[in-house]
């Protein structure tokens, strides 16, 4: 029996189950936009070598976000690294609060990463959203107008973040009417694409008017995203493994997400680093029951085994499929780290071993260059990955 004073409430956890739990959904990742154009081959090779950087996620009645406390100078020395050491030339900035992401921008520029600045907000309407990104836009805009590099994306997984595109006040609430067996669910994925792409082209329109660079979205399987007034097209993509390697029609997966003609980005793909993740990829937290006051991970819901190696070749493998594939521009990892999954020595209590993160946050003390957290395999397999693909 959960104990009452705990629930999973971490963003990825919820959301995976959620979508597990349907038998009309795949969370695949694979979008179902019209096609547009034959695809887009390109050189072999990613131009975007990128991570996602959590900057705090929020959930309605919860004080603590993902990401706590936020302190700007350690996010400073954390995008030296991801730049330096991880041989990164790309991050995601990912999170709730406007104004961490854009001190986290600022930070991430200057340490000569390209900034892909992506809100992901909760509960907000159609116009707090659009009000939201308008404001986004500026500060994309002052940063490309000094020379930086700079993606928006538009959202992301709105159909579950937002209202209005699922019955629902808050994110648990759309959760749960996926679980509830609602009959009102076929009617709601039909009309979503629909209502979805109605609101992109108002957001595309709203940051557009104030940004002169490329505009971007990340994308849930079911949403059907028409990915026409948008410069790529992104896909947060879980393909899990079978015996250790990814099935054979996961290269042609790939190659199908450029079936709309433009430029294919991975948003979000990972995978965490316990015995048998690799097989379930997207739902690797629901391992983990989180404390709903300060969002910390408190302890496994079962007996897991630490494998940093399979988190560490599943991403190896990703990467040279989307790599080889000659249709992905960039792809970004889930994720640097975990703030609120610390590493433990009691293996029921070790949650780091169920988060996606490329290092361990440690509960106190420091580690690696005297920072709060230690390399996992993964960290120095991606860097190696990287360093030797780098080229600008």
């Amino acid at each position: 029996m959960v104990d009452p004073r705990t629930q999973q409430i971490g963003r990825r956890a919820v959301l995976a189950g959620a979508l597990a739990s349907s038998s009309a959904l795949a969370f695949t990742g694979i979008g179902a936009s019209p096609a547009t154009a034959a695809p887009g081959r390109r050189p072999a090779g990613l131009r975007g070598r990128g991570v996602h950087y959590d900057t705090g996620f929020f959930l309605a009645g919860v004080e603590a976000s993902s990401h706590e406390p936020f302190d700007p100078k350690l996010v400073e020395r954390e995008m030296r690294v991801i730049r330096q050491d991880l041989h990164c030339n790309a991050v995601r900035l990912f999170g709730s609060d406007r104004h961490r992401l854009d001190v986290a921008a600022g930070l991430a520029a200057r340490a000569g990463l390209e900034v892909w600045y992506s809100p992901f907000t909760n509960d907000l309407d159609q116009d707090e959203m659009l009000a939201f990104l308008t404001e986004a836009a500026k500060t994309c805009e002052r940063l490309r107008r000094r020379g930086h590099r700079v993606v928006l994306t538009t959202g992301a997984e709105i159909a579950f973040t937002m209202k209005g595109f699922i019955p629902g006040d808050t994110f648990l609430e759309r959760v749960a009417f996926l679980t509830s067996g609602d009959p009102r669910r076929g009617q709601v994925f039909a009309q979503m694409p629909g209502k979805i792409n109605a609101f992109l082209a108002r957001a595309v329109a709203a940051v557009r008017a104030h940004f002169h660079g490329p505009v971007s979205y990340a994308s849930l399987s079911f949403e059907g995203v028409d990915w026409t007034p948008f410069d790529y097209a992104g896909f947060d993509y879980y393909p899990n493994m079978v015996d250790g390697e990814f099935p054979a029609n996961t290269r042609q997966q790939v190659l199908d997400l450029a079936k709309h003609g433009k430029p294919v980005v991975i948003t979000e793909f990972g995978c965490t680093s316990y015995d048998g993740a690799s097989a379930n990829a997207g739902k690797g937290t629901d391992a983990i029951e989180w404390d709903p006051v300060t969002n910390v991970g408190v302890r496994l819901n079962g007996d897991y085994v630490r494998d940093e190696q399979e988190q560490a070749d599943y991403l190896l493998e990703a990467l040279g499929i989307f790599d080889e594939s000659g249709v992905v521009d960039s792809a970004f990892i889930c994720t640097f780290v975990s703030r609120n999954a610390p590493t433990r020595s009691d293996p029921r209590l070790d949650v780091d071993m169920a988060s996606f993160g490329l290092v361990s946050p440690l509960e106190s003390g420091r580690g690696y260059r005297n920072l709060p957290w230690q390399p996992k395999a993964a960290y120095h397999a991606v860097s190696r990955y990287y360093a030797g693909r780098g080229r600008h």
